[in-house]
């Protein structure tokens, strides 16, 4: 999902449950909260009788959202061949991510002003509405509509998921939970394309889509109740209940500016400068209003933990994108195949996620972050050596895997620097933030590498390649992928901004 496709549920809080993070947030806020027993001493874990049932409904919606993620992504080429829309592949992805960019502040607001329990009902519902309006379309128009609305339903989510753990886990257990919501990713990781795959081959693209609202209702039924008893009604009674209107139109701006964004991507005439051009206009000044001050000049601290989240997620998604289409018309594979080439990334993400939240690392999550973007770096810069013929294709899978598990460490770190530094009445305005440097980078990027893939021809690779096993234009790829290199390694130059300054990193 939005932020959810870019697995950023996969990360893990607070490492070691209290104390600076040893980055310079020592003196940060601490996002605390007792839970509702206000007992943040007591023993047991996630599993024990008061947190069992919105552990596992919580997991659950994680793990649903694992699969849908995995499998689509894998069925995505035969989707856009059969439908005709090779040329629409980028929008397809970026739709959801646009509609995303006002789900999320919606939510983030609704959240702190009643709780997650009705964003989360909403959005799951959403997603699934979207699914269903994908796997039915009978034009390329139509699916990308689809993906727009699960974009929607992504954006209540994902917000909704934090404040639910902020609110109702103890500080010390956060890590646990956080922890299992990295690990739900392992399994979808591996089984998911290869089932997205077979489905794909056999059924056809459209029963990956229709196949997953269904197994809603189980994380709905045993998730809402737990919500209801643990998380209801806002943080602070006294909040005046009413959303912040100014905020909302910013938000609409924000989602129109990027759809008008990928709309002339996607038209490559003089014209489409028009279009570009509002976009902008209504894209920039909004988000520089809704993110924190400092955000695009990377500010230290919270403003550079906003700004880091976009260029990881941003870079290495809108590059991954492209990699199950590259190494289907390029080398021939086929759609499961291809989608087995990345589902080693799924583990060592939350191999990277874990690495990251050991208390004896907690010093040097800095550095950690930094290590994470050069290797998230690297991995893009030399997927396009796939094109190579003379290389194993497998090589692809061993760089992706070293590549995702930079991404479990960079991810994994500002999420707990935005924890850190945000007050329990702010949790949902920060996490909404966050969210939304994600999916900005995601619209923009993708857009940006839509226009490269076009330009160069890469819309007439997929005429035929699928049946014929290749295509042309190899050259388009290449030129996607190592400029989301050069992004990701922005990233790696400006991590040590993430340093709150005045604190030095003191070793446990």
């Amino acid at each position: 999902m939005a932020g959810l496709e870019s697995r950023d549920t996969d990360t893990d809080a607070t490492a070691d449950g209290g104390g600076g993070d040893g980055d310079g947030d020592a003196g940060a806020r601490d996002t605390g909260g007792t839970g509702t027993d206000g007992a943040p001493g007591a023993s047991g874990g996630v599993l024990r009788r008061p947190y069992r049932a919105l552990s596992i409904g919580i997991v659950a919606v994680v793990l649903l959202i694992a699969f849908e993620a995995t499998a689509v992504g894998t069925a995505m080429p035969a989707a856009a061949h059969d439908l005709d829309g090779i040329g629409l592949y980028a929008y397809a992805f970026s739709a959801f991510y646009t509609t995303a960019l006002f789900a999320m502040v919606f939510s983030g607001q609704w959240c702190d002003r009643s709780g997650p329990l009705h964003p989360l009902t909403a959005g799951i519902g959403a997603f699934a509405a979207g699914l269903l309006i994908s796997g039915t379309a009978q034009a390329m128009w139509a699916f990308v509509a689809g993906r727009a609305v699960q974009g929607l339903g992504g954006g209540l989510v994902i917000v909704a998921l934090y404040v639910t753990v902020s609110r109702a886990y103890p500080e010390r257990l956060r890590p646990s939970i956080l922890a299992a919501f990295a690990a739900s990713w392992v399994v979808p990781s591996v089984v998911g394309p290869l089932a997205a795959g077979g489905v794909t081959e056999h059924l056809g693209w459209r029963w990956v889509f229709l196949g997953i609202p269904p197994l809603v209702v189980v994380p709905l039924a045993v998730t809402l109740p737990a919500i209801r008893r643990r998380a209801r009604g806002p943080v602070d009674p006294a909040a005046p209940p009413a959303l912040d209107r100014r905020r909302i139109r910013l938000a609409l701006a924000i989602a129109a500016g990027g759809g008008l964004l990928q709309y002339a991507g996607q038209d490559m005439r003089w014209l489409s400068l028009l279009p570009a051009l509002a976009g902008a206009a209504l894209l920039v000044p909004a988000a520089r209003m809704l993110l924190p001050r400092g955000t695009y000049v990377a500010a230290r601290g919270l403003p550079t933990v906003v700004l880091m989240r976009g260029i990881a997620a941003g870079s290495f998604i809108a590059a991954e994108s492209f990699v199950p289409l590259m190494l289907v018309t390029q080398r021939g594979l086929s759609v499961t195949e291809a989608g087995m080439c990345l589902a080693v990334g799924g583990g060592t993400w939350a191999l990277g996620s874990w690495t990251q939240a050991r208390p004896r690392l907690d010093p040097y999550r800095v550095r950690l972050v930094r290590i994470g973007m050069v290797l998230a770096a690297t991995a893009i810069a030399t997927a396009p050596l796939v094109l190579v013929e003379s290389l194993p294709v497998w090589i692809v899978a061993v760089e992706w895997a070293f590549g995702c598990y930079g991404m479990g460490m960079a991810i994994s770190g500002t999420s707990v620097l935005l924890l850190k530094l945000s007050a329990p009445e702010e949790a949902g305005t920060n996490s909404a933030a966050l969210q939304l440097s994600d999916s900005l980078a995601n619209v923009v990027l993708l857009a940006v590498a839509g226009v490269v893939f076009a330009a160069l021809g890469g819309a007439a690779v997929g005429h035929g390649a699928l049946d014929a096993g290749g295509g042309g234009r190899p050259g388009a790829f290449v030129a996607v992928m190592l400029p989301m290199a050069g992004v990701a390694l922005v990233g790696a130059a400006v991590a040590g901004r993430l340093r709150t300054p005045g604190v030095k990193p003191v070793p446990h």
